[in-house]
């Protein structure tokens, strides 16, 4: 899936920067991606059950979920999939809410730029969110300005774990 121009309330752009470089940064982002994607009920399908989180390391590899459920059955739910896989620098993977329809997604790039000093530039970008209709379960009934302003804290926090992972404070 390809976004072009994006449209008004379409995008959400979110910038930490780790102390460490690239190769390290993209390193915890895909494969350590478990220990800081917070877990709860608002970031994971789990909520708090025992499970992980997995990046399939691949052009069409999968960005996926792995619980136990209330019986005990494993449940695997497919979040995306990766589009683009250019360690250290880049990352692209489409990503799709549990309320989405089969056709609904949207898309995740994932940039790791060298800092001054051996630091890397994480930038987060989500967008396509035009393309959801206004009253679709994601927005959660919220303003189109607002619902992108708690996107963007939502993947705020998210960065805020990875870059404590990354540095050496996180879980």
């Amino acid at each position: 899936m390809t976004i072009g121009t994006p449209l008004p309330g379409d995008r959400v752009r979110v910038v930490v920067r780790v102390e460490a470089p690239c190769e390290v940064a993209f390193r915890v982002f895909t494969e350590d991606i478990d220990r800081w994607w917070r877990r709860g009920l608002k970031y994971r399908v789990a909520g708090t059950r025992r499970g992980f989180i997995r990046i399939e390391p691949e052009i069409g590899g999968r960005l996926f979920e792995s619980f136990e459920d209330d019986t005990g059955t494993t449940r695997v739910v497919d979040t995306g999939r990766v589009l683009a896989w250019e360690p250290p620098s880049r990352l692209v993977f489409e990503w799709r809410s549990v309320t989405f329809a089969p056709a609904e997604r949207t898309e995740v790039e994932v940039r790791f730029a060298p800092d001054p000093g051996g630091a890397t530039l994480v930038t987060l970008t989500h967008e396509g969110w035009a393309s959801l209709r206004p009253d679709h379960p994601v927005r959660h009934g919220d303003e189109v300005v607002v619902f992108i302003r708690r996107m963007g804290l939502w993947w705020g926090e998210l960065l805020t774990e990875l870059r404590a992972l990354t540095e050496g404070r996180g879980r």
